[in-house]
C-alpha cells in the first residue's frame, strides 16, 4: 500500500483538511461545515477527524502530516511589514497591525507541530509536521488533480507568505514556480479593497462585487489604472501603496479612495448606488485585463497548451470565462476549492509527489482526479430515518428512484423550491448538486423568490444553471466542460429577450426594476448582462443529480435547473440532515429531499423555540 498523507489548512480563513492515499484523493472538507461558522479559520479538528474516519486510518499510521503554509516566512513578512509601516511614521495602525498579525502567527501558526500533537496525539510516522509554501500548495491543488499531463500553472490570491501571484509549470510529478509577484503588490488585495469600499465583507463579499459588476459601467477603470496600479504588457503590476491601508494599518482602502472615487466608502447594508455598481464594473474590468495579460505571458514563457489555476482570484468565474473565450490555452482547469481550503489538498498532494517522489498516475481516463469534488461526508437513509423518527417529523420515503425523482421534478415544474441533500458533500465554495437549493429556471419569479424568501440575500445576486452537459450548447455560448461552476458564458442570443433599461440607464438606481424583467426563456439564471455561471452535469459525477435534471427535462423539455448553495445568508452550506432540516424550516422552501426521503413543508410542525438565524449567523 502507498503512503497516506493528511493535509491541513488553517489559522487565516477557510480552514480545511484533506486525506490522500497513494496519490488518490480520499476525503476533503472545510471546517466551517462542521462548526457552522462561515470561513472558520480555527485548527480544523472536525475536518481532520472526518478525513481520518473516511479513510479508516489511525493518525499514528499517517506517513506524513503537511501544513499548507510556512509560518516562519509568514512571520518574516509580518515583521518586515510592521517595520516598513513604522518607518513611515508612528502610526497607531501599524502597531495594531503588527500586534494582530504577530499574535495570529506566534499564537497559532508557529505552534502547528504542537497543535497537531495535542489534537491527534501523534505526529504520524514522520514524527514531525511538514510545511509547504502557500503558493506551492495552491499550485499543487491545481495541477495534480487536473486532467493534464503537463500544464502552465497560475496562482493568484491575496497573499501567502510573501507571494501574491506565481507562474510556473507542472510536468509529470514535478512542479516548478519560476516567477512571482510579492506582497504588498497583490491583485487579490486590490479586489478586496474595492469589496470593502463598496460595503461588503472582505474574504466573503468578493462574489457580490463580481455579481454587481454587470449593473455598472467601468467609468472608474481609467482612474484605477492611473492612480492605483501600474499594469505592464506581461500582466505584472505594482500598486501605489499610498492609496492602500494594509501596509501601515488595519484598513484595506486608504484615505485617497474617497477623493478618487467620489466620496466615502459605502456603509454595509445601506442602499447600493450607481457609484458602487460602476466601481464593481471597473475593478472587474481591470482584474480581467491583468488575468488575460498574465495568461498570454505565461503561454509564451511555458510553451504549454493547457493552463491550471488556483488561489482566491481563480474563483472569479467571470474572468475565467473571458480567459476560456480568449483561446490563449487549449484547455483550462480550475481547482474547485481554489481558496485557502484547497491548500490542504495541495499540501498533501505536493508531499506525495515531491517529498515522497511518487509518480503521477492517471487513472481517470480523460477526466480529472477531483472526483467531482464530492469529497465530504454522506449520510445513509438509515441515519436520516433515525433522525426524522426521533424528532417525529412527517416524511415519505420513496425507495424507487424514478418515482422519487418524478415527484421532485413535478414540484419544481410547478414553481416549488426544493432543498436537496444527496451523496457526499462538496469540497469548495460551490454547491454542485449534493447540498443544493433547486428551482425552475423558466420561472421569472424564481430569482426574486429564492433571493428574498429563501436565501435572504441581496436581490441582485444571480443564480447558476446546472445543465446536462450534452445540451449546454443549446442554451449557452459554451461547449466545454464546467463541472465546478467556475465559468461564466453568454446565454445564446436566440433565447434572449430585450429589457427596458431606459429608466435605469437614465440614472434610476432601482435594480429591482431590471431584475424583475425576463431576460431570456431561462430568466432565473440569466444575469442582467445575459450571462450565466454554468455547471455542466455529465453522466458520471453525480448520477442522482443528473437523473433529477433528466426527470425535469422529460416533464418540461428544459434540461437545466437553478442550482444554488443550501444555506441562508451568512451560514455555511449545510453538511448533515439536521443542518438541512433546520435551514429548510427557517426559509420558505416547499420541499426537502434527504437522499430517498421527501418532506413537505406544509406537513411539518413549527420548530420549537428556534432562535433567529439572523442572530445565529454573522451576515456576510
Amino acid at each position: 500500500m502507498g503512503n497516506t498523507i493528511l493535509g491541513i489548512a488553517g489559522y487565516y480563513h477557510d480552514a480545511a483538511a484533506a486525506l490522500v492515499r497513494d496519490g488518490e484523493i480520499v476525503a476533503a472538507a472545510q471546517e466551517e461545515r462542521f462548526t457552522r461558522r462561515k470561513h472558520d479559520p480555527s485548527f480544523p479538528v472536525n475536518a481532520i477527524n472526518y478525513c481520518l474516519e473516511e479513510g479508516f486510518v489511525d493518525a499514528a499510521d499517517l506517513d506524513a502530516i503537511v501544513f499548507y503554509d510556512n509560518p516562519l516566512l509568514t512571520f518574516d513578512r509580518v515583521v518586515q511589514n510592521a517595520c516598513a509601516g513604522l518607518r513611515q511614521g508612528p502610526a497607531a495602525g501599524a502597531r495594531d497591525l503588527f500586534v494582530q498579525a504577530a499574535g495570529a502567527v506566534l499564537g497559532d501558526k508557529i505552534w502547528v507541530n504542537e497543535h497537531v500533537r495535542q489534537t491527534l496525539g501523534t505526529l504520524g510516522r514522520a514524527g514531525r509536521v511538514l510545511f509547504a509554501e502557500h503558493h506551492m500548495a495552491h499550485a499543487a491543488s491545481a495541477f495534480y488533480p487536473s486532467p493534464f499531463d503537463s500544464a502552465a500553472v497560475l496562482t493568484i490570491d491575496g497573499v501567502g507568505e510573501w507571494a501574491t501571484t506565481t507562474l510556473g509549470t507542472g510536468r509529470g510529478r514535478t512542479l516548478e514556480l519560476f516567477a512571482e509577484i510579492d506582497y504588498p503588490h497583490s491583485l487579490g488585495l486590490l479586489y478586496s479593497a474595492f469589496t470593502s469600499f463598496c460595503g461588503f465583507k472582505v474574504n466573503s463579499g468578493e462574489y457580490k462585487l463580481m455579481g454587481l459588476a454587470p449593473y455598472g459601467r467601468p467609468r472608474y477603470a481609467g482612474r484605477i489604472r492611473e492612480h492605483l496600479i501600474d499594469v505592464r504588457t506581461d500582466g505584472s503590476y505594482r500598486l501605489d501603496m499610498s492609496c492602500f491601508g494594509w501596509l501601515d494599518g488595519m484598513a484595506m482602502p486608504g484615505p485617497r479612495f474617497a477623493d478618487l472615487f467620489d466620496g466615502p466608502a459605502r456603509q454595509p447594508e445601506t442602499p447600493i448606488t450607481r457609484r458602487e455598481m460602476d466601481l464593481a464594473a471597473s475593478i472587474q474590468q481591470v482584474t480581467e485585463d491583468i488575468v488575460l495579460k498574465t495568461a498570454r505571458h505565461l503561454r509564451r514563457l511555458s510553451g504549454e497548451r493547457n493552463l491550471v489555476l488556483a488561489g482566491g482570484v481563480a474563483l472569479n468565474c467571470v474572468a475565467n470565462g473571458k480567459l476560456a473565450a480568449a483561446g490563449i490555452f487549449d484547455g483550462i482547469w480550475v481547482q474547485p476549492a481554489a481558496g485557502d481550503a484547497g491548500g490542504a489538498l495541495g499540501a498533501a498532494l505536493l508531499a506525495h509527489h515531491m517529498a515522497f517522489e511518487a509518480p503521477r498516475r492517471r487513472t481517470h481516463g480523460e477526466g480529472d482526479a477531483q472526483r467531482g469534488s464530492y469529497l465530504g461526508p454522506r449520510y445513509s437513509s438509515e441515519e436520516i430515518l433515525a433522525f426524522l423518527d426521533r424528532k417525529g417529523y412527517p416524511y415519505r420515503r420513496i425507495v424507487d428512484r424514478d418515482e422519487r425523482l418524478a415527484v421532485v421534478a413535478e414540484a419544481l415544474a410547478a414553481g416549488k423550491i426544493a432543498g436537496w441533500l444527496s451523496g457526499r458533500m462538496e469540497f469548495g465554495p460551490r454547491a454542485l448538486g449534493a447540498r443544493s437549493i433547486l428551482g425552475d429556471p423558466r420561472n421569472p419569479r424564481t430569482q426574486a423568490t429564492m433571493n428574498l424568501k429563501i436565501k435572504f440575500r441581496e436581490s441582485f445576486r444571480p443564480f447558476a444553471p446546472a445543465v446536462l452537459r450534452e445540451r449546454c450548447a443549446e442554451y449557452f455560448d459554451f461547449d466545454g466542460d464546467s463541472p465546478y461552476m467556475l465559468m461564466v458564458a453568454p446565454v445564446n442570443a436566440t433565447r434572449c429577450v430585450p429589457m427596458d433599461t431606459n429608466a435605469f440607464e437614465a440614472g434610476d438606481d432601482d435594480m429591482m426594476a431590471v431584475i424583475n424583467q425576463p431576460r431570456s426563456d431561462i430568466p432565473a439564471v440569466t444575469h442582467v448582462d445575459y450571462s450565466a455561471r454554468i455547471q455542466t452535469v455529465d453522466r458520471d459525477s453525480h448520477p442522482e443529480f443528473r437523473a433529477l435534471i433528466e426527470a425535469f427535462e422529460r416533464l418540461t423539455g428544459c434540461p437545466l435547473l437553478v442550482n444554488t448553495s443550501f444555506n441562508v445568508r451568512g451560514e455555511p452550506i449545510v453538511c448533515s440532515p439536521q443542518d438541512a432540516y433546520r435551514c429548510f424550516m427557517r426559509t420558505e422552501m416547499d420541499v426537502l429531499v434527504l437522499e430517498d426521503v421527501v418532506l413537505w413543508r406544509r406537513e411539518q410542525p413549527p420548530l420549537p423555540d428556534d432562535e433567529d438565524w439572523r442572530k445565529t449567523y454573522e451576515l456576510d
